[in-house]
């Protein structure tokens, strides 16, 4: 973009919040945000211009009103968490709903595969755990595999393999999304085989119970992350009026901490897996409390609070076009 046409683009705002003093400090964080973010732009296209020194004095003044008037260093963690993330969420929503369409698509496939193929399951699950699993229900404890390894070394194994995971299908998106969406594909794709072979062995609600206790947070954030991977790649794809190179920064930047944030979760998950997991005689309402817990948990950080924070700040213009 010109500077010209990014001065014009711009200026009227950057007036207002020069002037303004009547700001709230939600808005003056805002505002800080837009501009740190425009400064890093003026910086390398416009290095050394009039445009580079105004909005290096603007965002400066903004800094001071807004460590004024808010304790951020002591808050950083929680205003990661609890405020960037969410929002980065709701600016990204649309990637996210893709990647939820492709998982579910995915599931959809496996499903069918299954339905139609009786060596598609093995073929997905593999020998050994599907032999194991019609062991385990012969001795009616379909569940049993869950057991099968120690708590401690199962919660660190699984835990560090989900957060791996999450990290390459973030990464993979770099494959304009095509890595992402393959692997979330292809994660769906297993998720249905595995579910469809439960069904036809008449114990679909009790997998259900016992899979979904760690798997509600654990599917959640690998969809997460494949939705980051695809805003990495969109970032690619769809550069818009910036230029593709500082696009793509923006969108590795977004899709690191989208994925960062989903490290707790993975925590939470391996942990279920773990040492409740295993637990597969445990009484119903137990159960189904962890998976409505861990859905009440879903549907509050990944969907109403993004919602609710977009819409307190009247969506404000973004600093980036790639969707």
């Amino acid at each position: 973009m010109k500077e010209a046409a990014f001065v014009a683009k711009n200026s009227a705002r950057w007036k207002e919040m020069e002037e303004g003093d009547s700001f709230t400090p939600d808005q003056v964080a805002s505002n800080y945000i837009e501009l740190t973010n425009e400064l890093s732009y003026a910086r390398t296209f416009y290095t050394g211009s009039k445009t580079e020194s105004y909005l290096n004095q603007l965002t400066s003044l903004k800094f001071m009103r807004l460590y004024k008037n808010r304790k951020l260093d002591r808050g950083r963690f929680l205003s990661f968490w609890g405020k960037e993330i969410p929002l980065l969420l709701a600016e990204h929503k649309k990637q996210l709903i893709y990647s939820v369409m492709f998982f579910v698509l995915g599931i959809l496939i496996g499903i069918f595969s299954a339905a139609n193929d009786e060596t598609f399951v093995r073929l997905i699950l593999g020998d050994e755990y599907l032999n194991k699993t019609l062991d385990n229900i012969g001795k009616g404890d379909p569940m049993a595999i869950y057991k099968s390894y120690d708590a401690s070394s199962s919660f660190l194994f699984i835990t560090t393999n989900n957060i791996k995971v999450s990290f390459i299908a973030f990464v993979a998106g770099i494959m304009i999304s095509a890595g992402s969406i393959f692997l979330l594909m292809s994660n769906g794709i297993m998720l249905g085989a595995f579910q469809y072979f439960f069904y036809q062995k008449g114990l679909l609600f009790t997998s259900v119970l016992s899979i979904w206790v760690h798997g509600t947070l654990e599917i959640t954030s690998i969809i997460i992350a494949g939705g980051a991977g695809i805003v990495l790649g969109n970032s690619i794809l769809f550069p818009g009026s910036f230029p593709r190179g500082y696009a793509f920064r923006k969108g590795a930047s977004d899709g690191i901490k989208m994925v960062i944030s989903l490290v707790p979760f993975f925590i939470l998950a391996g942990f279920l897996e773990g040492f409740v997991t295993r637990h597969t005689f445990m009484p119903v309402w137990i159960s189904s409390s962890i998976i409505l817990f861990s859905l009440a948990l879903v549907f509050t950080y990944f969907i109403l609070i993004p919602y609710r924070l977009s819409t307190k700040y009247n969506n404000p213009k973004k600093t980036n076009s790639y969707d």
